[in-house]
């Protein structure tokens, strides 16, 4: 403030002005971020979650030779940098991150439930991919491994492939029921946990993302996947998708409303 400001006129027109501005009716959905704002969150929190992801296996492989405490801390990493995400962007774009997330709520909209839209599907699915190949990559340059090197890791056993149909149904179910129940709110923690359980108890260490499967193919690290292995993997993960599906249509039913 200056020195020459009048004392006292700046907040009373400051609430002059606030009073006057247009206010939402009750209940009102707020306002919707702009489409490439959702888009450019989508890729930079796909691309995070994959250098999270990558980055934490690699830096693991580098302070143990356990495979056990590398798993700990490349899944408790996970947990804790998704969470963040989840809470940072999901206001903006939804924070899917996920191709099999955005086409399971593209699907709930057609059926007449809130979700996304087809021109949201034809944007945030190639952000997603996009996002995560980069997350690949700036993990890798953060290490100082090969920018772009195929994973050799292969993947392509069926155990593996059961996995990742449980993991996806799982994610799905949990995400469209929170969404069914109204209760996104506690999104962050409820979805970051169940990603941190599922790197256990799946066979696959719970991918369940076919953005972040694509992502990982670019890195010959601890978190890589062979190129050969991806589409079953990300096969398995639309048919989780669309169990996942099933179980919501299943479990949440909607009340019908009485004549």
């Amino acid at each position: 403030m200056s020195v020459t400001e009048p004392v006292g006129i700046a907040p009373a027109a400051e609430s002059v002005t606030a009073a006057c501005e247009p206010r939402p009716a009750p209940g009102a959905a707020p306002p919707r971020a702009p489409l490439r704002a959702r888009a450019a969150a989508e890729l930079v929190g796909t691309a995070a979650l994959v250098a999270i992801v990558v980055g934490s296996g690699i830096q693991a492989t580098r302070l143990t030779q356990d495979v056990g405490l590398q798993l700990l801390a490349n899944s408790t990493a996970t947990v804790l940098g998704l969470g963040v995400l989840i809470a940072l962007l999901g206001p903006v774009s939804g924070a899917h991150f996920n191709p099999a997330v955005t086409l399971a709520e593209w699907w709930t909209a057609r059926r007449g439930g809130a979700g996304a839209d087809a021109r949201e599907l034809a944007v945030y699915v190639p952000a997603q991919v996009a996002g995560a190949i980069a997350g690949a990559i700036l993990a890798d340059a953060m290490f100082g491994e090969p920018l772009v090197r195929w994973s050799t890791h292969d993947r392509s056993a069926g155990n593996l492939l059961l996995g990742e149909v449980v993991a996806t149904a799982g994610l799905i179910l949990l995400i469209l029921g929170l969404a069914r129940t109204d209760r996104l709110r506690f999104a962050p923690v409820a979805v970051a946990s169940y990603i941190g359980a599922a790197y256990w108890f799946t066979s696959s260490t719970s991918f369940a993302n076919p953005a972040v499967t694509v992502g990982r193919a670019f890195t010959d690290t601890f978190a890589g996947i062979a190129p050969a292995s991806v589409p079953a993997f990300v096969g398995m993960q639309l048919v989780g998708a669309v169990v996942g599906l099933a179980l919501v249509a299943v479990i949440f039913v909607r009340p019908r409303a009485r004549v």
